[in-house]
């Protein structure tokens, strides 16, 4: 019978264990292969990002706070690793264009590989740890936020609470905790101490809080790890179902916990990966408009319905957006630029689109219909014309969902497409190609030299 004193810590001794031995683990070819297509989307969307308005104040607040360290501010300096992971974990989810784990947990990349990349860099530890530490990092943060519509990210969302920010400090202090090397005990500290820092609102999305929520993520990881390493003691039961982290947040227990199946999955494998640069609730009605809008021929629009999963309302339910950030935001807005012959590609997300005739005059005859029982991953859409007639369209498995998964193909045409106008042709191919063999000894080097940039001072003014 398990003792009351392995009651309390046993899902804490479970996720520290798990963490601990990391550095042995062997990956499968698949899953390292996985990890490097997240780092590829990873270091796309952080170089596409790492200027972004949401990016600016907080290189200019990391200029304000010198610090030293040799860990790389993306396009910019060097400066200690838990000041660069705040800033390129911002970057990553700026433009909300990241990696999204579709069972809930949010967006992994952004705090885990912003982590990596940093502490890594600092260090200049070897590429086959720092991979390492990437993926057990992710499968925390996954087991800690999955479960699907009933279970523990989509909870968060439904109470108001930030998926990415909430489990996203565990998945970054897992990551910190691999690349110190730290025993089963201080892991367990660490996760504790990124547990009782843990918050992020919902009601943040559409403005500079949400990308933040990435940053600070990763950073308050490394912090609960440095702390973890030093002595500091967290409290052991936080990760239990009794008077632990989530019942903070979901008071209601309301919540199916997934359990951390370890051994019988990897969660990096569910992982997916946007084509669309918007909450990925509003990407299944997006591509269904889309691929209605050669079929419309001018006619003149009466009614746009879009029958959607209702927790697509929990975080893209704007109905009037008064910003581009905002748009993204707003699955009537992405459906009305979809019909209005938008592809909704990073620069389609202009504070423009807000003019647009061609949106303007659809948005308000978008109306989305929430409908209980629906694959979250699916839309309907409905286009009614003036006439009386009408086409209709469905997608059952939205692109990028790992049942419907983004090709390395796609991947490079994304990375590219984003990486090239920043870089150039050159160095774009250069860190496609570290990213691609990463693990290999030479490519977090060959990742830091690419990245360097201008002193923060002069851009970020």
């Amino acid at each position: 019978m398990t003792s009351a004193a392995n009651r309390e810590t046993g899902r804490g001794r479970t996720l520290a264990g798990y963490v601990a031995g990391a550095r042995g683990r062997a990956l499968p070819g698949v899953v390292v292969h996985e990890a490097r297509r997240a780092l590829v989307d990873h270091l796309a969307v952080t170089v596409s990002g790492a200027f972004d308005a949401a990016v600016l104040p907080v290189r200019r607040i990391a200029r304000r706070w010198p610090a030293a360290g040799k860990a790389r501010i993306v396009l910019g300096g060097t400066t200690t690793p838990a000041v660069a992971a705040l800033i390129n974990g911002t970057a990553a989810h700026a433009a909300d264009f990241d990696d999204v784990h579709h069972l809930g947990a949010g967006h992994p990349g952004g705090p885990c590989w912003s982590t990596a990349l940093a502490l890594a860099g600092h260090g200049s530890l070897d590429e086959e740890t720092t991979l390492a530490a990437f993926v057990a990092g992710f499968e925390v943060m996954a087991r800690l936020g999955g479960g699907g519509v009933p279970g523990v990210g989509r909870s968060l969302q439904r109470k108001g609470f930030h998926p990415t920010s909430v489990v996203g400090r565990m998945g970054a202090a897992s990551v910190a905790a691999v690349l110190y090397d730290l025993e089963a005990a201080q892991v367990l500290n660490a996760l504790a101490n990124a547990a009782t820092t843990a918050g992020g609102l919902v009601g943040s999305f559409g403005t500079h809080g949400k990308p933040f929520h990435a940053g600070k993520a990763a950073m308050d990881g490394i912090l609960a790890a440095d702390l973890a390493a030093e002595g500091f003691l967290g409290a052991d039961h936080i990760f239990e179902r009794e008077n632990g982290w989530l019942d903070a947040f979901i008071q209601d227990r309301d919540v199916e916990v997934p359990p951390l199946d370890f051994d019988e999955q990897w969660e990096l494998l569910r992982n997916g990966y946007k084509l669309f640069a918007s909450c990925r609730a509003t990407h299944a009605a997006s591509q269904t408009a889309i691929g209605l809008l050669g079929r419309i021929g001018g006619r003149p629009i009466e009614r746009v319905i879009a029958r959607v999963h209702p927790g697509a309302l929990v975080t893209a339910g704007k109905t009037a957006p008064r910003t581009a950030l905002e748009a993204k935001f707003s699955v009537s807005f992405c459906v009305a630029m979809a019909l209005g012959g938008y592809k909704l590609a990073a620069n389609d997300f202009d504070d423009r689109i807000l003019a647009d005739e061609r949106v303007t005059s659809l948005l308000p005859l978008v109306e989305v219909v929430p409908v209980a029982g629906q694959i979250p991953s699916s839309a309907f859409v409905t286009v009614v014309f003036s006439d009386g007639s009408r086409i209709e369209g469905h997608t059952e498995v939205v692109l990028g969902h790992p049942e419907n998964p983004v090709g390395d193909a796609g991947l490079e045409e994304k990375f590219l497409g984003l990486v090239e106008p920043v870089l150039g042709e050159r160095k774009a191919g250069v860190l496609l190609e570290a990213a691609w063999n990463f693990g290999r000894p030479g490519t977090l080097a060959a990742i830091g030299e690419t990245l360097a940039g201008q002193d923060d001072g002069a851009r970020a003014a």
